[in-house]
């Protein structure tokens, strides 16, 4: 065994296999893999093979599609026969809800290159003959999908990978991970030691054990997966012996399952309520090819359908159950990319869907090793998306329920009720009595918007479909309300929004951003270095600057808000979903030489946005401070008294309108809440909530990573120039920014108002036409409530991004003409926010 190597990837099955191809075939020969068993032994072994495009998110998205396309040609390559069998995808639908989820999602396909294609019942039926189809109104199909056979893949990675120089120890377990001094790893095993300089931990239902080793708590458990296996039916070996086509993958979304041909009889796959989660702790040293004593009276609801919808499914027997593990995370999406605070530690990890996923996370990972940054979004599947309050507890609750969802439907407002009210602000009950409709944001709970006293929607209202999978809302309250019902489409929310963004613009509101994080910088090094890693010049005191963090190539990786305390004092504050991903790129950015200390002070400090025309005269009922423009103008800060309290007063805010942010001592916050509703009584203060502002942040062209600004975009091409200072020195990225201008840009940020919409606006990652050819995605969308339009913002062709330019985006499977418009349709030169 080698003492020396450039990676080490622990874990053999498909994704750990999977990224050491990529990395001999990105040219690094000099990469071992170690397996504790062998290969495939783990959860690879017994998964059923799927190979499902279908995926919301675009960080999946991509992934999967490059993996389909890289498997149509391995065998060509390694001479490894990888079992690949293209019988399509088709995933039926019962409601009309199911229905504008896929066609949102055949949207997003269209933006990434993925073909769908919508089935009547007529022509569902004509591929599987064997199914009944009196209920169904529709379906979409993937022509490209099927299946493959596990083991032969890995076997195919792990030819490609020795090929290009590549070695795997198997049998070797890895009994400990130290980094030296210097940086590089050492990975302990029983066959010896390996020095390297990075290690990928790919070890499937092994990874919190391999995080225990290098003192990370990843945020993985397996769930319980069941598939069934049924002896030979005569119809199918009928259709066999003709030589028709087999009948593709089926997907009754709507009652949880998966079935598709198995050698000659029919495989089911459910995924249940109530599965729980294994190995919570590891599996044990000895485990290898393993799996859980079968439990078909869980399955019952599961198996009736399946015989409903599949009658020949009940005709025979029982071949085998298989019934073993499958790595969750709390959202269903895998890990892939660095671990937070470890210089090069790698994880891919998470894999619910490791076989489709394997050959897409192992091509991107393996980039951003080799090349320091990938080439594709990965926000979606980002490790630090989690922060440390996701532990076992936590966990535990959450894999089972992103388990039991997998076939539901993803509205866009989904809340998910497992594992609530973890992190809360000291106002949350009294925003709680004030009607907040809570969401959550890296665990915190947070106002989505406010129903009114009493507020409540009906069984009818809610009109729940006849199936297995049909919750269309969040968990009733205490007293059994339920307040909100999800759609695509405008839900019963809309309407409410619409008030608070019009009070906000008309009155005053408060929304409760305490989830902002936020961080401290001191020493004599501070300003110099925030100068060095960022792209506007660093504030002096008392001003407020907006600034951001590029990758080496030029891309948007982070953005801040900073305000100068003193002469080499920051306070910086970004998204608070972000804030393990953007701290963690902060620590390893700092010098190492004391000159600069870095502290994450999240929770020392509440946030409250005061907002509106109201707004100054309310604060200055309670503070002695000066709120003049003369005094106090915009893009400033300063400590103020507000009653007896103390805040940080910043003249900035994300919605447009005249006010402040009051980022103040969290212990103070219910005295702070109680005194300015007390005192904005005469002013009609009211809460507002993260939807309205998002709907006021659109009519601003106001932009969030990573929807407008993402990697995948140069600060440029996101409509960054005036956050950019290319006078005050190096920063990171700049080179590759100018080269990137100078190249000429590939996209445009627009503003785009939609016409003739009635009920359903864009999202974000609507595909953008002239005539057939696509032209750009939306990336965000909604109504504006002060310009009374659908609004959209969008990346398109640069030759397009002009005034007036006539285009369509398609919304819900309806093309709508759109207009390019002036960015800030409302108050662009700012006179609100200036007031």
């Amino acid at each position: 065994m080698k003492t020396q190597a450039r990676v080490v990837v622990i874990g053999g099955g498909a994704v750990g296999v999977g990224t050491l191809y990529h990395l001999a075939k990105k040219g690094w020969s000099d990469v071992v893999l170690i397996e504790r068993r062998e290969l495939t032994s783990g959860s690879t072994w017994h998964a059923a093979g799927l190979l499902p495009l279908f995926n919301l998110s675009y960080s999946v998205g991509q992934l999967h599609k490059y993996s389909l396309e890289l498997y149509r040609g391995l065998e060509a390559e390694t001479g490894q026969n990888v079992g690949l069998s293209r019988v399509s995808n088709i995933r039926l639908a019962r409601t009309q809800d199911r229905l504008d989820e896929y066609k949102y999602y055949a949207g997003v396909a269209r933006t990434i290159g993925v073909r769908t294609d919508f089935l009547t019942p007529i022509e569902v039926k004509e591929i599987w003959p064997l199914m009944e189809t009196g209920d169904i109104i529709g379906a979409i199909q993937h022509v490209d999908d099927g299946y493959i056979q596990p083991a032969d893949l890995t076997q195919a990675f792990a030819t490609g990978a020795r090929k290009r120089g590549a070695e795997i120890y198997r049998n070797t377990t890895v009994t400990a991970i130290t980094q030296k001094p210097n940086g590089e790893w050492l990975v302990t095993t029983d066959k010896g030691e390996i020095t390297c300089e990075h290690v990928v931990s790919a070890t499937g239902n092994f990874a919190r054990k391999t995080g225990e080793m290098v003192g990370l708590d990843i945020p993985v458990i397996p769930v319980e997966h069941q598939y069934i296996v049924t002896e030979q039916h005569p119809l199918i070996m009928e259709r066999r012996a003709k030589g028709l086509p087999e009948m593709g993958v089926l997907r009754e979304a709507d009652s949880s399952w998966y079935m598709r041909e198995e050698a000659g009889g029919l495989l089911l796959g459910p995924y249940e309520v109530g599965a729980p989660c294994c190995y919570v702790d590891g599996p044990s040293p000895q485990s290898e090819y393993e799996l859980f004593q079968e439990d078909l009276d869980r399955l019952a609801p599961y198996i009736e359908t399946a015989i409903e919808r599949v009658p020949a499914f009940g005709e025979v027997g029982v071949k085998k159950v298989y019934n073993g593990a499958i790595a969750y995370t709390p959202d269903g999406s895998p890990i892939v990319g660095p671990a937070w605070h470890l210089k090069n530690f790698w994880l891919n990890e998470g894999h619910s869907f490791g076989i489709t996923a394997a050959g897409g996370a192992g091509w991107q990972l393996a980039e951003w090793i080799v090349e320091g940054e990938p080439s594709v979004d990965m926000m979606g599947v980002d490790p630090r998306r989690f922060g440390p309050y996701a532990g076992r507890g936590y966990l535990r609750q959450k894999t089972e329920e992103a388990y039991a969802k997998v076939f539901s439907i993803h509205y866009p407002e989904e809340e998910r009720g497992a594992a609530r009210g973890l992190k809360r602000s000291p106002c949350y009950d009294r925003m709680a009595a004030k009607g907040a409709v809570f969401g959550t944001v890296y665990g915190w709970e947070r106002p989505g918007w406010f129903a009114p006293e009493g507020y409540a929607l009906s069984e009818a209202d809610l009109a729940k479909p006849n199936v297995l999978v049909n919750e269309n809302h969040a968990e009733p309250e205490k007293d059994g309300r339920i307040r909100e019902k999800w759609s695509f489409r405008r839900s019963n929310a809309f309407d409410f929004v619409g008030r608070e963004a019009k009070h906000v613009h008309e009155k005053v509101g408060l929304l409760d951003m305490s989830a902002f994080a936020k961080f401290e910088i001191s020493g004599p090094g501070a300003a110099e270095w925030l100068d060095q890693i960022l792209t506007n010049k660093t504030p002096k005191p008392g001003r407020v600057s907006l600034s951001y963090l590029l990758t080496k190539r030029g891309g948007v990786r982070a953005e801040f808000t900073v305000f100068g305390i003193g002469a080499n004092s920051f306070y910086l504050v970004s998204a608070g979903a972000l804030e393990r991903h953007d701290s963690d790129y902060l620590f390893k950015l700092v010098p190492t030489d004391g000159s600069v200390t870095l502290q994450k002070v999240t929770t020392q400090y509440g946030v409250f946005v005061l907002a509106g025309p109201r707004s100054r005269a309310l604060l200055a009922k309670l503070t002695e401070t000066d709120l003049s423009n003369a005094s106090f103008p915009w893009l400033t800060g300063k400590m103020i008294s507000v009653g007896t309290a103390t805040a940080l007063a910043m003249r900035v805010n994300y919605v447009g309108e005249l006010g402040w942010e009051l980022h103040h001592p969290i212990e103070m916050q219910n005295y702070l809440f109680d005194l300015l509703f007390e005192a904005g009584a005469e002013f009609e203060l009211r809460p507002f909530g993260i939807k309205a502002m998002d709907a006021l942040r659109l009519e601003k062209s106001y932009k969030i990573i990573p929807r407008e600004m993402s990697i995948e975009y140069s600060a440029y091409e996101s409509g960054l120039d005036r956050f950019i200072s290319l006078k005050k020195g190096d920063f990171i990225g700049k080179d590759a920014l100018l080269a990137w201008k100078e190249r000429g840009a590939g996209n445009a940020f627009v503003t785009l108002e939609v016409h003739d919409v009635t009920d359903a606006d864009a999202r974000g990652s609507e595909p953008i036409h002239i005539a057939n050819e696509l032209v750009g995605r939306t990336t965000s969308g909604g109504f504006g409530w002060r310009v009374r339009k659908s609004l959209a913002l969008a990346m398109v062709r640069p030759d397009l991004a002009k005034a007036g330019q006539a285009l369509e985006v398609t919304i819900l499977g309806e093309r709508h003409r759109a207009t390019v418009i002036a960015d800030s349709p409302f108050d662009a030169a700012n006179d609100s926010l200036r007031g």
